[in-house]
């Protein structure tokens, strides 16, 4: 079963206990953000302290719950212009709550290679995120089997990641 719109919202507002990501691609190509790109590009920055839009507020929504959100990016350097501005927005992200986790595989095997992107909801349902090579959504895709693998590899990014703080220190981003 594929999912949009008002059924893929449904599942952010309605998830009991966790929503948790995997990403793995260096780039995302979402057309929404190609303005915001360019000005990163160009040189403009957001103040993370100051930063606040719809997303950070239902994060803050979501702490309030008792609910928890998060993710693990993998990624290899040196970080694309996509993940450096991706990074930008981490900070503010974190801040409001979220669990951001960064797994960097530059100087070691992937333990979760060939594993692609995903959501999952309470642990008990995946969202399989379909992508081309570019980073362009083809889809999202109610899972049907067992969620077993994806805790499998929900305790490996967990286990192999640092918090995005950690990961970031030192770094020029």
């Amino acid at each position: 079963m594929l999912l949009g719109g008002d059924a893929w919202a449904a599942k952010f507002r309605d998830f009991q206990s966790e929503a948790w990501r995997l990403e793995t691609l260096p780039a995302y190509n979402v057309p929404q953000e190609a303005e915001e790109i360019r000005a990163f590009q160009a040189g403009e920055r957001i103040d993370p302290h100051m930063h606040s839009n719809e997303y950070t507020e239902d994060l803050q929504r979501v702490r309030r719950e008792g609910k928890s959100k998060g993710r693990v990016h993998i990624v290899t350097r040196p970080l694309s212009d996509y993940l450096r501005y991706e990074f930008m927005y981490y900070r503010p992200h974190v801040w409001a709550g979220e669990d951001i986790r960064i797994m960097d595989v530059t100087d070691r095997p992937n333990p979760l290679a060939g594993v692609q992107d995903f959501w999952m909801f309470d642990r008990q349902e995946v969202v399989l995120m379909n992508y081309e090579a570019d980073g362009t959504q083809i889809n999202r895709e109610v899972y049907e089997g067992s969620v077993s693998p994806y805790l499998e590899y929900q305790r490996i990014a967990l286990a192999e990641s640092v918090p995005f703080e950690e990961y970031v220190k030192g770094l020029d981003v």
